[in-house]
């Protein structure tokens, strides 16, 4: 059940980290014109020449693409902080990046110098990096199994309220001014400020606390607060299963997790679905959204509105992942997911190509938009986190993370590169390429992502061992799981199948 304690755990860490992640990736996109002209002004009062237009071009292109690399660098930093300081110590400590970035970016026209706005990207990336995936880890192993896909939804919800709230902050008549752009950039570190104050208040990970740190006793703790009852006798035989069943294999390096014969589907197919999530073209349709409501008539005064508003669309459909994800399965949902991608991507470029001839094709296009939005945010864009917490043992899980968090993030550094290029080539036939990356995810998950719905850690490994082609033998008594352990040698693992 859903206690208070674990609500306040899941929305405070969401809230201060996810949260901040989508507001960072929206909130330039509003005073792009009124930071351009700072840049302008602070580059003539120090050498008393304007700024040459493909320097400019340069810097915001600079501006923009420093968070993603910076989240590529804090992604690196996952496995080697959560092994050391926990999954809860980690987000205290990721908030100094977050504050450190706000107090700069949100000073940087007062010290009239637009380097520290590039450079307090670079910072928050980094922090962004760590929260994508650390929040998601950490909800993953503080949910009771019957909770976990809808919890694991949650921190996708709070990115897209992080990116309609700085897309409603972002207004001319709000902070998207000459006058306001300081303050909305600085506004992103509040939410770092309370979970400092709150978050020490909820437990840490009862898995990492009794797998990794080997004390029960305060995993007991942990537990009995988070489910509210003194019974937790069934949950922590779990743990004890899974910590026996990794005792010979240690904690994975990202060396060892990419070698190790065992994980391979596992690897594979989170490195899949991050890649189809990124590169399936979702920053290039909100790139090519204003655009696309521009032709179909909206004035240019309301496009804003119009972008807040597939905002709330995004927010609304997330949200009603969270409550169908433990009804209709993760699987159901990536499928449908990158299936309704698929098909808007191919209808866009048909609509984009016929809206100078055909004049209903524009509103077929705002249509693809919507569609498209509604896809991403029913299973593109929450439930591959959610499947890396759930196709990993604790052992491998950060190593994991680290990997599904670089791919994540290096994608969509690359999308954020290259679209302006294959957009000036392609024209609208760039959503082509985008439609099949969506037709090749959807193919995999079909054929090798198995449903993880209410399964245990332990029998989700035990699905995927058989794909892994590592034999397994069973009886009354335990379960033997026979495999190569990363230092190549064979190891005879004993289970015990008490649950089974």
């Amino acid at each position: 059940k859903m206690t208070i304690l674990l609500a306040v755990a899941t929305l405070i860490s969401a809230f201060g980290s996810s949260f901040q992640y989508g507001y960072n990736v929206s909130v330039i996109n509003a005073p792009a014109p009124y930071m351009q002209d700072f840049y302008n002004r602070t580059y003539f009062n120090r050498t008393g020449v304007p700024m040459d237009s493909g320097f400019q071009t340069l810097l915001w292109s600079l501006t923009v693409s420093m968070f993603p690399l910076g989240g590529f660098f804090g992604s690196l930093m996952v496995w080697p902080l959560v092994n050391k300081c926990g999954r809860k110590g980690t987000l205290l400590i990721s908030n100094a990046f977050s504050i450190t970035a706000a107090v700069l970016m949100g000073s940087a026209e007062v010290a009239k110098t637009f380097e520290i706005i590039i450079f307090s990207r670079v910072i928050m990336g980094i922090y962004a990096g760590l929260a994508s995936n650390v929040v998601p880890m950490f909800l993953g192993e503080v949910s009771p199994r019957n909770l976990r896909g809808a919890i694991g939804v949650v921190p996708q919800l709070f990115i897209t309220v992080g990116i309609l709230v700085a897309q409603i902050l972002g207004l001319n008549r709000i902070l998207g001014n000459a006058k306001g752009w300081p303050v909305l950039l600085g506004l992103t570190g509040i939410p770092s400020v309370i979970q400092l104050l709150i978050l020490p208040f909820c437990p840490e990970s009862p898995r990492y606390l009794l797998i990794q740190m080997g004390n029960e006793k305060q995993a007991r703790q942990a537990l009995r607060k988070l489910r509210g009852c003194d019974d937790v006798d069934d949950e922590i035989e779990e743990m004890r299963q899974e910590d026996q069943s990794e005792k010979q294999e240690g904690h994975f390096s990202v060396c060892s997790l990419c070698t190790f014969r065992g994980l391979r589907w596992q690897l594979i197919s989170i490195i899949v679905m991050m890649m189809g999530q990124q590169l399936s073209g979702v920053n290039a349709v909100f790139y090519y959204a204003d655009r696309i409501f521009l032709s179909a008539g909206v004035d240019s005064s309301n496009v804003q509105y119009v972008t807040v508003s597939i905002g709330a669309v995004n927010v609304v459909m997330t949200l009603l992942a969270v409550f169908i994800v433990e009804s209709l399965g993760r699987r159901i949902l990536l499928l449908a997911g990158f299936g309704l991608c698929c098909v808007s991507c191919a209808v866009l470029t048909l609509a984009l190509n016929l809206q100078t001839t055909v004049s209903w094709m524009s509103y077929l296009s705002i249509v693809c938009v919507i569609v498209y939005i509604i896809g991403h945010a029913i299973g593109a864009s929450p439930i591959p986190f959610v499947m890396i917490t759930e196709m990993f043992l604790q052992s491998s899980r950060p190593a994991a993370f680290m990997v599904g968090g670089s791919v994540h993030w290096l994608c969509n550094f690359t999308v954020g590169l290259v679209f302006l290029y294959m957009e000036a080539g392609l024209g609208p036939y760039s959503f082509l390429i985008f439609c099949a990356i969506c037709l090749a995810t959807i193919v995999y998950i079909f054929f090798i992502v198995p449903e993880t719905k209410n399964k245990t850690f332990m029998e989700i490994n035990r699905i995927m061992a058989k794909r892994n082609k590592v034999e397994i033998q069973e009886d009354k008594e335990e379960l033997k799981d026979i495999c190569t352990v990363p230092g190549g040698q064979a190891e005879k693992t004993v289970i015990s199948s008490s649950e089974m």
